[in-house]
């Protein structure tokens, strides 16, 4: 295994990225990223921490002294629909306010290159699409802030792309006071400081992930509804634990996984062998690798054939890596765009613009 860290204080500060990576290291990495045409790309929510969006998990994960888990269920919603959608609407106002930052937009880039290339993103924040990633090479597996649907799977309301903020008027961001209580003081990193500090300038208001803020108990009839069967509550368009991934995202998964190349067979005439297409890259980035069943397809990548490079923050987020497999560290946004920098040049960072 070929490991590169890189100190956060030359995350934050250095103008010559490649000047820290080992030479052998990213000359390893690049023949064999040149040879690949098959590559798997496994996304997490650290993708998006230099987007100053909260990865809420690790310190400081809390929202409003809630463990995110326990907020992401159904029976949360069943039980307090006003708290979850404070939540999600909180969520919502920060990934509109927020851009994508330079990883989201070399993964873009590199989908426009390698056309086999497939991105499975468990992140639900829009960036990626934003960035123009073609949406035919990336799936989201936990589904998208900006879609809602009906709380009554028998109803089958569904509405993509809808980037009100906020979605309905109870759910407006708090105006900002003069009395705003302090961010917690526990900084675990430089990196994490300067997310923290762009996360206070995407919110227009007062930040309600601080449990000293108030917030309002909103009632039910103030909470979006159904407009097709008019009685039940319309809820967040994403997966929430205990809840199975899209069935359409997991068959265009498993179609990608299954795809075969027909090889000579030696005996027997006119008759070919089906073989599986070998995987020949799999990318781990910004993900700690413990939500299945993202989780399991970079062991898929790997029995396919794949080497495997991580790319995150923390050490411990590296597992069951092997000889040949690389982990780089450090933050997301600075290491991908340079590692992939022999085939996509230098990544465009405009924006594409947002539908509605």
């Amino acid at each position: 295994m070929q490991n590169i860290a890189i100190s956060d204080k030359h995350i934050m500060s250095s103008p010559t990225k490649s000047a820290l990576l080992s030479r052998s290291d990213l000359e390893s990495f690049t023949a064999h990223l040149q040879n690949s045409q098959r590559i798997v790309a496994v996304l997490g929510a650290g993708l998006s921490v230099s987007s100053g969006l909260p990865t809420f998990r690790g310190a400081g994960g809390l929202w409003r002294n809630y463990d995110a888990t326990s907020i992401a269920t159904p029976g949360a919603f069943r039980s307090d629909p006003g708290l979850v959608w404070m939540f999600y609407s909180y969520r919502r106002h920060m990934s509109l306010n927020a851009k994508p930052n330079p990883a989201h937009y070399a993964l873009a880039e590199l989908a426009r290159r390698k056309p086999e290339f497939l991105t499975l993103s468990q992140n639900v924040d829009g960036l990626s699409p934003r960035a123009g990633h073609p949406a035919g090479q990336l799936k989201l597996l936990h589904g998208s802030l900006f879609d809602v649907k009906c709380e009554d799977e028998s109803c089958g309301y569904i509405r993509q792309d809808d980037f009100s903020d906020p979605i309905v008027p109870a759910l407006a961001m708090p105006e900002d006071e003069s009395s705003v209580a302090e961010q917690s003081n526990v900084r675990p990193n430089q990196a994490i400081q300067a997310a923290i500090a762009t996360k206070a300038a995407l919110i227009k208001g007062l930040d309600i992930s601080d449990a000293n803020i108030p917030i309002p108990t909103i009632p039910r009839s103030s909470l979006p509804h159904c407009p097709n069967c008019k009685t039940s509550l319309l809820r967040p368009g994403v997966v929430w634990f205990g809840e199975t991934l899209p069935e359409a995202v997991l068959s265009d998964v498993d179609a990608y996984f299954d795809e075969v190349e027909p090889t000579p067979q030696a005996e027997g005439r006119n008759k070919g062998h089906m073989q599986s297409k070998k995987v020949d890259l799999c990318l781990v980035i910004g993900t700690s690798s413990q939500v299945y069943p993202a989780a399991g397809y970079t062991y898929h990548a790997r029995a396919m054939g794949a080497r495997v490079a991580v790319i995150n923050m923390d050490r411990s987020d590296a597992r069951d890596l092997r000889e040949g497999d690389w982990f780089f560290q450090g933050d997301a946004a600075q290491i991908v765009p340079e590692i992939l920098k022999s085939v996509i040049g230098e990544a465009r960072t405009s924006e594409v613009a947002k539908a509605g």
